[in-house]
């Protein structure tokens, strides 16, 4: 296994970094040009800015029983047909039982904001969504040592 990171904007990447180093596991960020990252604790991979070019880069990479950690739903979604496992920011786990309800919310969100509206922005992050991410970034990372599904 390894962790592959939608690191745009990751507000979580430390924590992700600390995790999988602390299991010698293996754990990718993945930016386009326009995010700039100088760590030596992870492999970082830059793509060109260009769209969804972070997220093509990283379904190519992404295997079987992978760990993706990204906030975009559609990404999320071809990570699952790859047999990779997914979650957010938040610690939601993105499967098969909530994904057409994502990528349903997604468009209407989308059209609204074509049509002109207005949809809400996130709220300032708090060290209890951290707290949420780490414990549900445990949990899968621990079950996978001990081959477990979650």
């Amino acid at each position: 296994m390894k962790i592959l990171v939608d690191a745009d904007a990751c507000p979580v990447v430390d924590i992700t970094v600390r995790e999988a180093n602390r299991r010698s596991l293996p754990v990718i960020l993945i930016t386009d040009t326009s995010h700039i990252l100088n760590r030596n604790d992870a492999q970082i991979i830059t793509v060109e800015k260009g769209s969804d070019s972070a997220d093509f880069k990283l379904v190519n990479l992404v295997e079987k029983d992978d760990l993706v950690v990204t906030q975009d739903y559609g990404l999320a979604a071809m990570v699952l047909a790859k047999g990779g496992k997914a979650i957010n920011q938040n610690g939601m786990i993105y499967s098969d039982n909530n994904m057409d309800t994502l990528l349903f919310t997604r468009h209407v969100s989308k059209k609204v904001r074509m049509a002109g509206g207005r949809t809400k922005g996130p709220h300032k992050r708090t060290k209890e969504q951290d707290a949420e991410f780490l414990l549900t970034l445990e949990k899968i990372l621990d079950n996978s040592s001990a081959d477990k599904s979650f």
